[in-house]
């Protein structure tokens, strides 16, 4: 059975929006014989992109699953999103895959969402290769990306390949492992590859490279260093062992090249993933806890023999119900089985069994330990959700889920659609769980909310194509947050008494700016209460409290963050004391202390990453400034500049557009969240007007 698991890789594909994720894709499964028509993203055709939405836009908007199969190897591989609006579908696949391809444009470079894609998979230790696509494009520069990977992303670039030329020369590369020279027949649209002997213009250069790439392998090994340092030569499965032992522990991350388009490279990109990137067995067994509440550490390994535990990564509504893509970590699943979601405490039963190639699904009676499938069964299942053996609980890790920085209105053109609405949005949310919904009482509107203009657009589309119903919606607003800048302390005094048992709960805080490290909470609690003043099974209930109070601001009723919160003292009553009341309590006190302590508004900074001709920097980069904008850096990139730059997203909206008209078309730019920031006097003053 390990000798089963050892031959699965989980892998991604993921990149900067336009780095040729998805024609990476289509070219992988062309060439594993999973597909016998290429697929072209500009024509609307490819197999992964295969929504409507997607077609149209030339754009992968949700990750799709699919499994391959390449010199004797299972390949689970998901084409990821490349647009910051739909980060959440990078997130969550990084989450449960063991490896990853990092796709990068030859001319861009490491983009905005490059970085983005990297620390994500940084987060998860997802070991990764390096795939620079596009080098037939004119302007295509190898060695810059190289150097980018190292200064941008602190990566650990090295390289197995080198080109054959770049642009229209771009001809092959040049196998640094097997010292041989792939060409490409482009008459046979460059799928028959052919293996030389290295060009001898390329033979001091090529030697130098392999020089480089031995001297970094051997350093993952050091018995193998001591056969490099005592000059003994060097088998080309030493070099692989070493290189796999690197790229597996993160101390490197090998770069080849190519052109997916031409078909270019991705034969010996199928190779490296089979040969290099990890297998179930290869990465640390998955950790969790034996229930939410309890302290007591699990582990369940890469065995079919272990009981049960899978983690929901992705829901997809369908006719016939949600369609729940799972990883399994541990055991076997089989079609018909009773399982529990531990993380809500239910049981569930799994009717089928799908293995997936985008829309097309294929029936499977089990699914087993490194498995990627997905099930029909389900009915109140969440993203991140754990599945386990009924007899042997497990939670798993959920995920880490982005805050939203857009919000507009949303309502049905008819009183009639109104519960029809609600129940679209409540798919929508179940699908995508980094798009919220709420309904505010007072007004009676609807708002979504979400990451991006692009993000709100679609779902909004969804709702009018795929779920047939008519809405109206307002203009795009900003999701602002609030927070304080100074610190001070309160009571907070829950004392009622009527006929009988009363209510009595009394606790003083202090509130105080703090700024959460990666992974920590956004309002921080901590109890310094000394003596019992304050029963110990008081304090979870003031902790609450407090949470419950920060979700709505002093100013403008805006979600609080980046507040640390200290319990300093309290009394209670031996009769009248109860959770409820120093819940209250504890609502009361955070209240006074957050309106003595500053309070101000908090909005999102977007980071701009605009690449332009010369001759439009000064008209984008002054057009930066006049929205309250900051340069960060203006760097050369070929015949282009490419502008960073830090922007409120109130300033933002139709940016696009105006980005276009600034350049007669020829200017391109992304755009992510980056942070929350104090908001300046003038736009709080405006905040306050429209609330």
């Amino acid at each position: 059975m390990a000798k089963d698991l050892e031959t699965i890789r989980n892998i991604g594909i993921c990149a900067h929006i336009d780095a040729g994720k998805t024609t990476v894709t289509e070219r992988i499964l062309y060439f594993a014989g999973r597909t016998y028509k290429i697929g072209e993203v500009h024509d609307g055709t490819a197999v992964m992109d295969y929504l409507e939405e997607e077609q149209q836009r030339g754009i992968t908007i949700t990750s799709a699953a699919t499994t391959l199969h390449w010199r004797d190897h299972t390949i689970n591989l998901i084409d990821t999103p490349g647009h910051v609006d739909f980060t959440i579908e990078v997130e969550r696949s990084l989450r449960v895959l063991d490896g990853a391809v990092a796709v990068f444009c030859a001319v861009g470079g490491v983009e905005a969402q490059s970085e983005t894609v990297w620390r994500q998979a940084d987060r998860y230790h997802v070991p990764r290769l390096c795939f620079v696509n596009k080098m037939d494009r004119l302007g295509a520069d190898f060695e810059m990306v190289v150097a980018q990977i190292a200064s941008r992303l602190n990566g650990r670039p090295v390289c197995l390949q080198i080109p054959m030329g770049a642009g229209d020369d771009f001809r092959g590369e040049i196998d640094l492992i097997r010292q041989k020279a792939y060409f490409y027949d482009p008459a046979e649209v460059a799928t028959t590859l052919r293996v030389e002997d290295i060009p001898a213009e390329y033979a001091d250069e090529a030697e130098l490279a392999r020089h480089e790439m031995i001297e970094k392998a051997v350093e993952c090994d050091d018995a193998l260093m001591e056969t490099y340092l005592a000059e003994e030569p060097l088998t080309e499965e030493q070099i692989i062992a070493a290189l796999r032992a690197g790229t597996l522990s993160g101390k490197m991350h090998p770069v080849l090249c190519g052109s997916a388009l031409k078909h270019m490279g991705v034969q010996a990109l199928l190779d490296k993933v089979v040969t290099l990137l990890p297998s179930p067995l290869d990465v640390p067994p998955v950790a969790g806890h034996e229930s939410l509440t309890s302290d007591k550490e699990l582990i369940r390994h890469a065995d079919p023999d272990e009981p049960f535990s899978a983690l929901v990564f992705k829901i997809t509504s369908d006719t016939h119900g949600d369609l729940n893509f799972l990883r399994v970590y541990s055991g076997t699943l089989k079609a018909g089985t009773r399982v529990l979601n531990s993380t809500q405490d239910r049981k569930e039963n799994i009717s089928r069994l799908w293995e997936m190639h985008a829309k097309q699904r294929l029936t499977r009676d089990e699914a087993r330990a490194g498995d990627i499938v997905a099930v029909v069964g389900l009915r109140g299942a969440l993203t991140g959700d754990t599945l386990c053996d009924t007899r042997h609980p497990i939670v798993l890790e959920k995920l880490d889920l982005p805050d939203p920085v857009i919000s507009m209105s949303i309502e049905p053109r008819t009183n009639a659609d109104k519960q029809a609405m609600v129940d679209a949005l409540n798919i929508l949310r179940r699908e995508d769980p980094s798009f919220q919904y709420s309904h505010h009482e007072e007004t009676g509107q609807t708002v979504i909310s979400g990451m991006g203009e692009l993000h709100l657009e679609i779902v909004k589309n969804k709702i009018v194509r795929d779920l047939g119903l008519e809405v109206r919606v307002g203009k795009p607003r900003v999701s602002y947050k609030e927070t304080i800048l100074g610190s001070a302390e309160a009571e907070g005094r829950f004392i009622r008494q009527t006929g009988g048992r009363g209510q009595y709960g009394v606790v003083t805080l202090r509130v105080e700016s703090h700024h959460p490290a990666e992974g920590e909470p956004t309002i921080l609690f901590e109890d310094l209460t000394k003596g019992g003043v304050i029963p110990k099974q008081y304090i979870p209930a003031v902790a609450e409290g407090v949470r419950d109070a920060a979700t709505s601001g002093p100013l403008a009723g805006y979600p609080m963050q980046n507040i640390k919160v200290t319990l300093l003292d309290g009394k209670d009553h031996p009769v009248d004391s109860s959770e409820i009341a120093f819940h209250q309590a504890g609502v009361l006190a955070f209240n006074q202390a957050v309106e003595q302590a500053n309070p101000v508004f908090l909005e999102p900074i977007m980071r701009l990453s605009i690449s332009t001709p010369e001759e439009y920097l000064g008209a984008i980069t002054g057009d930066i400034s006049a929205r309250r904008g900051v340069v960060k850096a203006n760097e050369p990139r070929g015949k282009y500049r490419v502008v960073t730059a830090e922007a409120p997203l109130a300033e933002l909206f139709g940016y696009s557009t105006q980005l276009r008209s600034l350049s007669q078309g020829r200017a391109g730019g992304t755009m992510e969240p980056l942070m929350y920031a104090p908001a300046p006097a003038h736009v709080a003053d405006q905040i306050l007007r429209y609330v």
